[in-house]
């Protein structure tokens, strides 16, 4: 169990995958304050989370470590009250895109300790990929502990902070697009005599190879496509392709802007 108090300002789903991941991990913290301006996402998440304590927004922020797991547009009228409650000692990791570090310590009042991450959804299995950055105020040990603290939830990737609105797109959106073919293609097989385990195994194996055969086979996409003799559904996966990469282009740039 890490020895760190947290604190979450904001008790939604980020709140919920990070602690799921942790719960399953047995690896908890010690000491975890929720703060939410809405009772039942509170309540929903000490049900669930008996450990968790629901806390004022000033006591939520005074723990050693801070995530901050709101959504973009309230951050800019919250975090001027965060920051007086901030201790000089402390960590605020924000889950939150599109507010660079800079702007964060802006509205925080000139507080610098701070670390972004773009949290992926299969965090709560242990599987995240996870891509952060540090700001130059953070040292080695300050790094090392929070990556501690983030090991239970996946791969905790350290990249330069200009790529995380892009990463914000391409590996925490991007599962909504995936999710309902795989769960589409689970039902397929169970429905034709497969177990639940049997399905989920042979699709897990399958998407691995599939992102390792575009990257390590030396051929186009096109060429790797064509290794398969029977494409059925050809037609609407290009018509979903043409679609997609415009809403995607979209909201990287919004993020980005």
């Amino acid at each position: 169990m890490n020895t760190k108090s947290v604190g979450f300002i904001g008790g939604g789903r980020i709140a919920t995958v990070f602690l799921g991941g942790w719960s399953r991990a047995n690896a908890l913290p010690a000491k975890i304050l929720v703060y939410d301006s809405n009772q039942e996402t509170a309540d929903k998440l000490k049900a669930r989370y008996p450990h968790v304590e629901i806390a004022s927004l000033a006591d939520a922020a005074r723990q050693d470590i801070v995530f901050l797991a709101v959504h973009p547009p309230v951050v800019a009228s919250l975090l001027p009250q965060v920051g007086t409650a901030l201790r000089a000692d402390g960590v605020m990791v924000s889950l939150v895109p599109k507010f660079t570090a800079e702007k964060l310590t802006e509205l925080l009042g000139g507080f610098k300790r701070i670390a972004r991450m773009i949290p992926n959804a299969a965090s709560i299995v242990g599987k995240g990929y996870n891509p952060t950055t540090f700001s130059n105020s953070l040292n080695e040990k300050d790094q090392s502990e929070l990556c501690s603290l983030f090991a239970p939830l996946g791969k905790c990737v350290e990249v330069p902070e200009a790529q995380l609105e892009t990463y914000a797109v391409v590996t925490a959106q991007s599962l909504t697009y995936f999710w309902p073919q795989i769960t589409m293609l689970a039902s397929l097989a169970e429905s034709s005599g497969l177990t639940h385990a049997e399905a989920y195994k042979g699709i897990e194996g399958m998407l691995l190879g599939a992102v390792a055969a575009l990257r390590d086979s030396g051929l186009s996409s096109a060429g790797v496509q064509d290794l398969v003799p029977v494409r059925p559904l050809a037609d609407e996966v290009n018509t979903f392709v043409g679609a997609a990469r415009p809403k995607l282009e979209e909201m990287m740039a919004k993020l980005r802007s």
